[in-house]
């Protein structure tokens, strides 16, 4: 084997690769003639950040089969041409949580005791010891938003500190949560009541900007608010005018929308504690990261162990071609049952009908739970099931031979959370096109496919015309109208529905408004209405 490390490492990861006594390992500085060169018979490439692995360079390196990223972000490596070559991309998320985690404490005591501002007065040769009085977390409430490796190290040592922990994330279970003595309470009841309130999630639809004008509102006069996750997740003049008026207390950031910032509105704010994207900047952390990135592609090389990829399904070229479809369908069949889901998520029930369950139903299982926790950080079709693991989510997967319902193929998936249940059943038609059949008991064929407005209503006349009279005001296309109603025995049955129980799943083109939402959820005989965006996910590569 021929690896090499085109950035700088640590001895201890140099160390890792030479273990391997017929291995030929190249090191940075021993690259002569070109890394392209270097990387004519290489099979494993180590890089950090600097690297660009591009296409290009990939085109140069004809034996490769492992990128390993030290660190998380692969911004800087061309998955998908990687993918084409059935090049396997591994990264090395988690590895600095501490370091993420002791950032975070050490800006909540920053804070908390204005060691900013005393330590400049000092080196102004000032002495304003009465003007410095602090406060002590102890018995404060802190907020965690995200409870993943680094939210869960974070909560671990300020708990140490006397701090009572409240956290919101909906995919970690009530079992972790209580085994960390956090409180899960929902986003409303966090923002309301932390005096601490510190962001520990992924950017997406849902968490961008999810600190504004009016979560800022809610939350307690003199909050504190540290993030080194993300930078969008705060809209930044909202907080600025917040710390401004002291509404919030202060606030100590890491990350920002654009990076470095140019004419912040935080700049010159004295409550307002600045660092430069430096929270997994540790000599610890970085050592971390590449000692755990030479693991991992040296268990690959030798074992064929895959872990953390961000590219890499595990069938051939045709188990992929039979697979893809029901790959597809789960992902989308978890996306929309994920928007009916209430409460802390405890488990997952996979049940496969007919053929597909007789082949290899890893990343159908893993597209599946990717769906669900789709809103969740860093979850992908090839960590799902251990992301789902390690936060206590039971994962349960049943084969049956036949199938049910008069389709060949059928896949059913069970959402259980604190609150109940969400049931729901699909199939692929044609070859391609993901259909649901069934959601909670009641019978209904619609696409998979774009948005869908989910209604529920009594079973009564006039609402499927007051539905179409609302979406036509509102100058919204109807793609495709599917209707079901309550069977009275399969309902009393599963304790799914009452009798009198109707469904409409309607496929419309573009995006539907509040406005159009309110006007629906106003009419009388209509009990809840739901939106879930299904959009289309890159393929998965072809590996042997």
């Amino acid at each position: 084997m021929k690896i090499v490390l085109a950035e700088k490492v640590s001895p201890a990861t140099l160390a890792v690769f030479k273990s391997e006594p017929d291995w030929k390992i190249v090191s940075h500085d021993e690259i002569k003639n070109g890394l392209p060169a270097e990387l004519a018979d290489a099979d494993g490439l180590v890089v950090r950040s600097a690297v660009q692995v591009d296409d290009a360079l990939l085109a140069s390196a004809p034996k490769l089969r492992v990128i390993g990223r030290a660190g998380v972000g692969v911004d800087n490596i061309d998955a998908d041409a990687a993918t084409r070559r059935g090049i396997v991309v591994m990264n090395t998320p988690g590895a600095n949580a501490i370091a993420v985690a002791e950032l975070t404490l050490g800006m909540m005591l920053a804070l908390a005791r204005q060691l900013p501002k005393a330590n400049a007065t000092m080196h102004a040769g000032k002495w304003e010891k009465k003007s410095l009085q602090g406060v002590e977390l102890r018995g404060k409430k802190l907020g965690v938003l995200g409870l993943g490796r680094i939210g869960l190290e974070v909560a671990r040592r300020a708990r140490s500190f006397g701090m009572e922990i409240i956290g919101h994330d909906p995919f970690v279970s009530a079992a972790v949560a209580r085994e960390n003595a956090i409180q899960l309470v929902s986003t409303e009841e966090l923002f309301r009541d932390a005096d601490y309130l510190t962001l520990h999630v992924g950017l997406t639809p849902q968490t961008s900007g999810i600190i504004n004008e009016t979560t800022l509102a809610s939350m307690k006069k003199g909050v504190r608010i540290v993030n080194c996750a993300r930078g969008e997740l705060i809209v930044e003049a909202a907080l600025a005018a917040a710390l401004k008026s002291g509404h919030v207390g202060g606030a100590a950031l890491d990350v920002f929308h654009q990076e470095p910032p140019k004419d912040s509105p935080f700049f010159g704010l004295d409550n307002v504690i600045l660092t430069p994207h430096v929270a997994g900047s540790t000599a610890e952390a970085q050592e971390a990261v590449g000692v755990q990135i030479a693991l991992q592609v040296r268990e690959y090389l030798k074992l064929g162990v895959v872990q953390n990829a961000v590219n890499l399904p595990s069938l051939s070229h045709e188990e992929y071609l039979e697979l893809a479809p029901y790959i597809t369908l789960a992902d989308r069949l978890g996306t929309f049952l994920a928007h009916f889901a209430e409460g802390n998520l405890e488990s997952v029930h996979i049940s496969y009908n007919g053929r597909i369950g007789e082949g290899k139903t890893d990343l159908i299982r893993n597209s599946a739970i990717e769906g669900i926790l789709g809103h969740s950080e860093g979850v992908n079709r090839i960590n799902a099931a251990a992301v789902a693991e390690e936060r206590g989510i039971r994962i349960h997967e049943e084969k049956k031979a036949s199938a049910s319902g008069g389709a060949g193929n059928v896949l059913k998936l069970t959402i259980h959370t604190r609150a109940g249940d969400v049931i729901g059943s699909g199939t692929v038609l044609h070859g391609v096109s993901a259909r649901l059949l069934s959601l909670n008991g009641i019978d209904i064929e619609a696409p998979l496919e774009g948005t869908l407005l989910t209604i529920r209503n009594q079973d009564v006349p006039g609402v499927i015309g007051r539905v179409g009279t609302i979406l036509g005001e509102q100058r919204v296309n109807i793609a495709n109208f599917a209707l079901g109603r309550a069977n009275l025995a399969r309902a009393i049955q599963e304790h799914r529905v009452p009798e009198g129980t109707a469904l409409a799943v309607v496929q419309v083109d573009g995006e539907l408004t509040d406005a159009t939402l309110r006007a629906l959820r106003k009419v009388e005989a209509i009990t809840e209405v739901r939106v879930a965006s299904l959009g289309e996910k890159p393929q998965l590569a072809l590996v042997e």
